[in-house]
């Protein structure tokens, strides 16, 4: 048996014929051809990267190529590299690294795996993602283009590709409340109300637990500035006792006050009874800013033992950008407390964006729903929505590939 990939290359040297060993260039025509070379002054820890230049050609689509022996089918690998851009205006889909899979004749076979994990180390920007071979596959070619950049350059360092472990499932017990308080006297109320559903109809040992938008105020007729708190402050403690209790993620959206503003807010209680995050609603519909709530200004992401989680609320589905940027900021999974909103568009959330998108609503409905926009679980009311997912799930398109890591790579953010 072969020993398993493990390709490592920093020092990048030119040839005779000015490429390193091992490495190709690549573009579809001669004329759309960048200029790549090897550039002796810009690397991150040895000496030499690998170069590709727009070469002043407003059609330039291309880069270098290695292909690399001995992949087994069905196996796991991750490619990592660094890269640093100049004059690139839109480096998340005009830098692009991939792996192209090959038979033992060397054809195609199933579709190219696009890196699009990214981080930035100073000047550097880390890429890194794990792919599984396709059936047959014999070889794969690292890929780096830059595309359609013609003032810019690129540089790549610090490449690797090694075979993994499979990863296997990643499992999360995911439970969405659908629960309507109705005649109810006060924000605390509505919260012990919410907290007995949780206990009479969510299972033990439950990882994440959702509530619906605005459970201080949903029917008992108070206005949100009446029942807008702090965070941390009264709700969030006692979310934080269940949570902490049950050893569970709970999030709900609540109202919240900081100095003159009061935000329509969607907390994240980690399971030690903490907040762990926070985000503030960003689309306010006219009904909400006449009541004289403020936006927020940004799309957090939360780091958790499983996984990472998105918050959108309510309103936040009819508008494709807040899912489009958890999801770019890597959310695998988005927590949407919601009053009421259209169906369709939530689906096309997961859809778009390939994520797992639970909704915990009042007029609208509470499911679990995967990245095919297939809901796995709805709950009735008084009850909840209950299933397990696999965050490690890849859902394949047959005639595109693996679209989580291929539509970062392809979103034309950079056209208004």
């Amino acid at each position: 048996m072969a020993a398993p990939v493990s390709y490592r290359e920093s020092a990048f040297s030119a040839a005779s014929d000015g490429r390193p060993a091992g490495w190709t260039v690549w573009s579809a025509r001669a004329e759309t051809a960048p200029r790549a070379y090897v550039d002796p002054m810009r690397y991150r820890t040895q000496p030499g990267s690998l170069a590709i230049s727009g070469n002043s050609n407003l059609a330039e689509h291309g880069g270098w190529e290695r292909r690399v022996e001995g992949v087994e089918s069905g196996a796991w690998y991750r490619f990592a590299g660094y890269y640093r851009a100049e004059a690139v205006a839109a480096p998340s889909w005009q830098v692009v690294a991939r792996l192209d899979w090959r038979d033992a004749g060397g054809r195609r076979v199933g579709m190219p795996d696009y890196v699009y994990r990214s981080a930035t180390e100073g000047e550097w920007t880390k890429v890194w993602s794990e792919a599984q071979a396709p059936e047959k596959a014999a070889s794969v070619v690292m890929q780096l283009f830059l595309s359609n950049a013609p003032q810019g350059t690129v540089w790549w360092s610090d490449l690797s590709l090694d075979q993994i472990p499979n990863p296997g499932p990643r499992t999360v017990s995911v439970a969405s409340v659908n629960l309507r308080p109705a005649h109810t006297k006060s924000a605390e109320e509505n919260v012990r109300l919410f907290i007995e559903t949780i206990e009479q109809k969510v299972p033990a040992k439950t990882d994440v637990i959702l509530l619906p938008e605005g459970i201080t105020v949903v029917g008992n007729n108070k206005p949100y500035v009446e029942v807008a708190e702090s965070i941390p402050g009264p709700t969030t403690r006692a979310l934080g006792e269940l949570a902490r209790k049950r050893s569970a993620y709970i999030a709900a959206g609540i109202y919240e006050r900081e100095g003159a503003a009061v935000y329509n807010t969607a907390v994240l209680i980690d399971r030690a009874g903490n907040v762990a995050g926070k985000y503030r609603k960003v689309y306010l519909p006219r009904e909400e800013v006449e009541a004289g709530l403020t936006p927020g200004f940004d799309y957090p992401v939360f780091r958790t033992d499983f996984g990472t989680v998105g918050l959108m609320i309510c309103y936040d589905v009819f508008f494709s950008d807040p899912a489009r940027a958890l999801a770019l900021k890597g959310a695998e999974m988005i927590l949407m407390p919601i009053w009421g909103g259209d169906e369709t568009l939530a689906k096309a959330r997961a859809i778009e964006n390939k994520v797992f998108l639970i909704a915990s609503g009042y007029d609208h409905p509470t499911y679990i729903m995967d990245p095919d926009g297939e809901r796995l679980s709805v709950g009735q009311r008084p009850g909840a929505a209950v299933a397990t997912v696999d965050l490690n799930k890849r859902y394949m398109e047959k005639w595109l590939g693996e679209m989580k890591a291929r539509r970062p790579k392809e979103i034309r953010v950079d056209v208004k």
